[in-house]
């Protein structure tokens, strides 16, 4: 269903064409090997990253509260906590552009899956 926009401002819902056995495209989609390949790749892709930033994330809490690691001084008045603080910005960054550039060609799977499979 789209939602589109009168002149008036009010909100109006048109039905979308429907494939002969009654489901929209996309439904038809996501049930296609091609995609379920695609969700698997993304899955395998994200899923070190989301579990290494966690790690990472809550060692600082962990480590602050439970040792005196990073108590000690590194460069001049900081300390190690004040660089693992600043390593988390830096970690988040980095992680954010291998996403970014791995994004690009989930985006050219995702044209080719749609571009095979939806009827106009």
């Amino acid at each position: 269903m789209t939602v589109g926009l009168k002149e008036s401002g009010v909100r109006v819902t048109e039905e979308l064409p429907r494939t002969t056995d009654g489901k929209l495209d996309y439904e038809r989609i996501i049930e296609t090997p091609e995609f379920k390949r695609l969700v698997r790749k993304k899955n395998r892709f994200i899923t070190p990253y989301t579990a290494a930033f966690f790690v990472i994330y809550l060692m600082l809490p962990i480590l602050t509260s439970y040792t005196n690691i990073l108590e000690t001084r590194a460069v001049g008045w900081m300390t190690w906590t004040w660089v693992y603080a600043f390593g988390l910005f830096a970690m988040v960054w980095v992680f954010t552009q291998i996403y970014v550039k791995k994004a690009r060609d989930f985006d050219k799977d995702v044209d080719q899956i749609i571009e095979k499979h939806v009827q106009e």
